[in-house]
């Protein structure tokens, strides 16, 4: 009972002080300075209309995510198999509780190509590729891949670069009435895939991959799985078709073993999670 208490212990101090950074705070700083001067040396202007985006509701987020998945959808659909997205859903939202997000409407599901990958949108979308999933052995692994994924929704690390890509400059005011109506907006966003294949900055993977560890934990599972799933990417050759957009996008895995390597340390060695790899929904070829 002690070790637990100091394991939870450990997790708050993790998830509420090493991974709090707001990479973009400094950004949004400056944005929000600018767009002031622009409203106070034009009245009435565009500017107003900018304003609004740096209070993004959660409906607001939600509605972005939504037009995201949907396109994203749309270039690839689920898999065909109910129980392995009810499956996926099952550990995801378990998972997602476990953060400081727990309310999100959270959607999971597993995206019917080869290619090896995981995308989030914000608001609470989550995908994993055909070809990820396959990669993987335990749920213990799933909870880690998908609480990655969970991370990047929880400090809104896509939301950010929607930001500052302009995307969310039309204002607050006109997201909330309906994104998916809104012609101009559908066409900034785009393709999901385009927006999700975008690089975040490094760091937000690193931090990221943090909490894939702390989720994991919080959620029964072996932390140390998330460890094997990027020992096991490691292991594909960097040339490989299916790890292409993957590793264009992210930092190499053996940079991101060496990070979390330095974040856990030895302090979760005496954590005995579960790996359930007899309970993990295994998809046919």
């Amino acid at each position: 009972m002690k070790r637990f208490n100091i394991f939870i212990v450990l997790c708050m101090i993790m998830c509420g002080h090493a991974w709090s950074m707001d990479f973009g705070a400094e950004l949004n700083k400056a944005l929000r300075e600018n767009v002031k001067k622009q409203i106070s040396d034009n009245p009435g202007s565009a500017a107003n209309v900018v304003s609004g985006m740096f209070g993004t509701s959660d409906d607001e987020e939600i509605a972005i995510g939504r037009q995201i998945a949907g396109n994203l959808l749309g270039a690839s659909p689920l898999v065909k198999d109910d129980r392995l997205q009810k499956y996926v859903n099952d550990v995801g939202r378990w998972v997602a509780s476990q953060s400081e997000r727990p309310d999100l409407p959270w959607h999971f599901g597993v995206l019917d190509t080869a290619d090896i990958n995981a995308f989030a949108a914000p608001g609470g979308y989550v995908f994993v590729t055909r070809g990820l999933y396959m990669q993987l052995k335990s749920e213990a692994q799933l909870a880690g891949v998908l609480g990655h994924e969970i991370g990047h929704v929880i400090r809104k690390h896509h939301l950010k670069i929607l930001q500052q890509s302009s995307v969310i400059d039309l204002g607050g005011q006109a997201l909330a009435r309906s994104v998916g109506e809104n012609d101009k907006i559908k066409q900034l966003i785009g393709s999901g895939a385009e927006v999700m294949s975008r690089s975040l900055d490094k760091n937000a993977e690193f931090e990221a991959d943090g909490i894939a560890v702390v989720l994991a934990a919080r959620s029964g599972y072996d932390p140390f799985s998330y460890v094997q799933v990027l020992q096991g990417l490691n292991q594909i050759a960097k040339d490989s078709n299916s790890v292409e957009l993957l590793f264009k996008t992210h930092p190499l895995p053996d940079a991101r073993l060496e990070r979390l390597s330095d974040v856990m340390g030895d302090r979760l060695d005496n954590f005995k999670g579960l790996t359930l790899d007899k309970r993990y929904y295994h998809l046919r070829q």
